[in-house]
């Protein structure tokens, strides 16, 4: 096999830990013997676990000495809740190294380096696209200093999100509704804005999917379990503090925090959750950077926006949409609210581009996944 498809191995590993690891990436390790055999494979199952090298190693036990390791992410070279990466390839006797992605993160970076002044051999851009897609999440936090945003919506062919009294439950299939489930799973914060929660009072709460199995996941320590995933962040974009008291948003399942413009009356709000104020940005209500950059400030690493069609023109408008996934349903209204308001768009030339990723059946609908195509590539 070749160094492509064994990354492409780490990749699918990788992906394992998603949902689970934030704020932390997800990594994914493939060890081959010195004759090429696989004999480890590991992934970073969760926050304060053993890293996917780790996990590997320990697989391949001796058969890793004079072997190949192959990562996602290059090996950190830090001491941080577990120690380095770097040294425990150093330790196992590994030979060389392929690395997709190498660490943004200052305070991790330098793996590749200690490991070629002991005389390792490390490769390093190979499948770094596929990789950084993976870990996309990830890598927007550290590169951008805020949350990756994926937008979701629901929408008929004719891009309507609603008919045209209002009513919208359900346009998307009960296999669309389970997926966007999954969505919130993989995801720190959800936001939706004030409109969204008084016209459907939502939860946004999640059902997440079942963790990795025990054949999957690395075990941990004598007597205890993986931690729990942390509870989903729900955010109310809400400008003038008109959450209602009875909003199911505030009802105590998982926490809340509601957005509010800095001159807005949240006495009241602020008595039955968190709230923080933001500067008020007309025409687009707030300061939508500044809460990013709040959450960010939090640890919050990935950010599903679930708002109405005014909030996700907002953060359309202003650059900080970083992946769309929409749940086309085989239907036509004609009329009624599209899915997407008023985005910064007067021209053509002005038009949002993006660039398909997926496109896969939900029951009956269509689920599109697109990324914004660089203003490079344009």
């Amino acid at each position: 096999m070749t160094d492509q498809a064994h990354m492409r191995r780490a990749i699918e590993l990788a992906a394992r830990g998603r949902g689970t690891t934030s704020p932390n990436p997800v990594v994914g390790c493939v060890v081959l013997d010195a004759s090429g055999q696989v004999v480890g494979e590991g992934f970073h199952a969760y926050a304060g676990g053993p890293h996917a090298e780790v996990v590997a190693l320990r697989a391949a036990g001796e058969r890793a000495r004079g072997g190949t390791a192959y990562v996602t992410l290059e090996p950190c070279d830090h001491t941080g809740r577990t120690g380095p990466c770097s040294l425990a390839l150093l330790e196992a006797g590994v030979a060389r190294v392929v690395v997709a992605v190498s660490d943004p993160n200052p305070a991790a970076a330098g793996g590749a380096d200690r490991l070629r002044r002991h005389g390792v051999a490390v490769a390093t851009g190979v499948l770094t696209g596929e990789a950084e897609r993976g870990n996309a999440e990830w890598l927007t936090s550290v590169r951008l200093g805020r949350p990756h945003v994926t937008w979701k919506y629901a929408a008929t062919l004719d891009g309507r999100s609603a008919a045209a009294d209002g009513t919208s439950q359900w346009i998307t299939s009960p296999e669309s509704r389970a997926d966007v489930h999954r969505l919130r799973g993989e995801a720190d914060a959800i936001v939706a804005g004030i409109g969204t929660v008084l016209a459907d009072d939502p939860r946004l709460t999640v059902r997440r999917p079942p963790a990795p199995s025990a054949g999957e996941d690395p075990a941990p320590p004598a007597g205890q379990g993986a931690p729990a995933a942390r509870p989903l962040l729900r955010v109310v974009v809400d400008s003038d503090a008109r959450t209602p008291p009875a909003a199911r948003v505030l009802d105590g399942r998982a926490p809340t925090l509601v957005a509010v413009a800095a001159d807005a009356d949240a006495g009241a709000l602020a008595a039955r959750t968190e709230v923080v104020r933001l500067a008020r940005r007309r025409p687009y209500g707030l300061d939508l950077a500044g809460l990013l950059a709040e959450l960010h400030r939090r640890q919050i690493v990935s950010v599903l926006l679930e708002g109405g069609p005014t909030l996700a023109g907002s953060f359309l408008k202003e650059g900080l949409i970083d992946r769309v996934v929409g749940y086309l349903a085989p239907a036509l209204l004609g009329a009624g609210p599209a899915a997407l308001g008023p985005a910064g768009v007067a021209t053509i030339a002005e038009t949002h581009r993006l660039e398909f990723e997926d496109v896969t059946p939900t029951g009956p609908d269509l689920r599109l996944t697109a990324r914004p195509v660089p203003l490079k590539e344009l």
